[in-house]
């Protein structure tokens, strides 16, 4: 301990409480029938300065912003989250001495770790930044608490992975980028808010969900017999597989052609599957193989309740083209091909040019971010119609993350490309439903598309959506943009990429549909 004089006793105790500052901290004193107390002077909720608190029953401190509530004498917080640092204080004759000593690096860590938990359980947004803020600052890696959070979390999603999975390695990659960008530059907030808004995600996506155990046990894994659990949607029998193939010491690199073969078995779950199998991958690789047994797990449930749209009348001709794919041609196309075409068109057509699968995903690609860039935005604001036609941005966001997931495992994985481009034209077909065939894009070609979407990756650390979902749709799409142009696209494809996320990133997005909900409500429930 290093203690430093603090002041007068007698000077205090007329006062009852008294700021003072050492060593660069405000610290106030408090006098009480239970004697001498230090802490910072600032409320670790928003900063309030504890001066001008209260203090009741000899070692209570109220913070009278927000009435959040300290125990002096145990340290506890009774109202509120975080902690308050509090210094030991020692009383020789007249001087009052204070320990300001930092505590041990592996108390601060820990007693950070408990607290994000905390934090985590309730998603309080505000505190998880800060405890965060205090491992970095403790000298822990930040990384590590992700690691922990998804410990905690993945077993509280009842459908398996979410989007706070999906963005995540999208997060990250933008935690690096910055970091080696600024290397040398310290802890800073670009690097913060990344990690703050994947932790938030996570806490969102678990808040007050219990437990959904996994089955226990293990069986040697056979990738048939982990296909056909899926596909029977037998999560017990799949998740026991998967921890044989773990056992097994195998990692996922080697699952990954099985979890694609799994999510592009059907077109399931509106592309959500594909990518979510790309972005389990990304995010095992860049926290490590300590990860890759939760993170699995959630992916093999999102998989068995995973929806099978192929088996909807509107997708229904998708089997019937796939099950043709051996008289694929080589038919040149262009995204100019599919504009405007239904699902059905769009398969044929797709058919026609499989047989040169590269120059085929250019022309879905472009197909899908034509559509994206054209989309009705009256549609969403809307308050009659089906539920069926309900629509917004995110559902055309969703036909370029999808495409560029289906490069990425279609690279890895070949004989999936059928599947994959004819999932693309499933998407380009659907959402060619709500577009403006005689939309201006003009206005919205970018001159410089790599500078316009590095531009707005770094505005990503500021987005300002409120809602997770929105957030994430957002840097899903502008870093799959980016890929897609470090590929090297055709000139009109990455045109049409970027000028479709200039229009994306520039009109409403309506998220709430109070008329709309209410009026299909009604005229749902009097059909029954």
């Amino acid at each position: 301990m290093a203690f430093v004089r603090a002041g007068s006793y007698r000077e205090l105790s007329e006062k009852g409480s008294d700021l003072i500052r050492l060593e660069g901290k405000q610290i106030v004193l408090f006098d009480g029938p239970k004697g001498v107390f230090a802490c910072n002077n600032r409320c670790p909720h928003e900063g309030y300065p504890l001066k001008e608190g209260n203090l009741t029953d000899g070692c209570i401190l109220t913070c009278n912003w927000h009435n959040w509530k300290f125990d002096l004498e145990s340290g506890e917080t009774l109202v509120g989250g975080d902690k308050l640092r509090r210094y030991p204080v020692r009383i020789d004759g007249d001087e009052i001495w204070l320990d300001l000593t930092e505590p041990p690096r592996a108390e601060r860590v820990a007693s950070a770790e408990a607290n994000l938990r905390e934090a985590v359980d309730e998603h309080e947004y505000d505190r998880i930044a800060r405890e965060l803020s205090r491992l970095t600052l403790a000298g822990a890696d930040p990384l590590e608490a992700l690691r922990k959070v998804i410990l905690w979390q993945h077993d509280r999603f009842e459908f398996g992975t979410t989007h706070a999975i999906a963005a995540s390695p999208d997060w990250l990659a933008i935690r690096r980028t910055l970091a080696e960008r600024d290397s040398g530059a310290g802890v800073d907030a670009a690097t913060l808010v990344p990690l703050v808004e994947t932790i938030g995600h996570f806490s969102w996506d678990a808040l007050r969900e219990p437990r959904f155990p996994f089955a226990e046990g293990v069986e040697p894994y056979e990738e048939a017999a982990f296909l056909a659990a899926i596909e029977a949607e037998d999560e017990d029998r799949a998740v026991r597989l998967l921890r044989g193939a773990l056992t097994a010491g195998l990692g996922f690199a080697d699952l990954e052609p099985a979890f694609a073969r799994a999510a592009l078995a059907h077109y399931a779950n509106f592309g959500h599957s594909a990518i979510y199998v790309l972005k389990t991958g990304e995010l095992i690789a860049a926290l490590g193989p300590e990860v890759a047994e939760p993170l699995l797990l959630a992916l093999t449930r999102s998989l068995i309740y995973a929806s099978r749209e192929d088996l909807l009348p509107e997708f229904r001709h998708y089997a019937d083209v796939l099950s043709r794919w051996g008289d694929a041609g080589t038919r040149e196309a262009r995204a100019s091909d599919f504009v405007g075409l239904t699902v059905v068109q769009a398969l044929e057509r797709t058919l026609e040019s499989g047989g040169a699968p590269l120059q085929a995903y250019q022309a879905l690609l472009g197909a899908n971010a034509l559509n994206l860039l054209s989309f009705k935005l009256s549609l969403q604001g809307r308050t009659e119609g089906s539920i069926s036609n309900n629509v917004s941005w995110l559902d055309f966001t969703h036909g370029v993350t999808f495409s560029n997931a289906v490069r990425h495992l279609c690279d890895r994985v070949p004989e999936l490309w059928p599947q994959g481009l004819l999932q693309m034209a499933c998407f380009a077909g659907r959402n060619a439903r709500y577009i403006d065939r005689d939309f201006d894009m003009e206005p919205w070609q970018v001159s410089d598309p790599v500078a316009f979407v590095c531009h707005n990756v770094e505005n990503l650390l500021d987005h300002g959506q409120f809602e997770y979902i929105v957030a994430c749709h957002q840097v899903k799409l502008t870093l799959a943009i980016q890929d897609e142009l470090a590929a090297g696209p055709e000139p009109e494809v990455g045109q049409a990429l970027v000028a479709g996320l200039n229009r994306f990133l520039n009109s409403p997005l309506k998220r709430r549909h109070s008329l709309r909900t209410a009026r299909q409500a009604l005229a749902f429930v009097a059909s029954e």
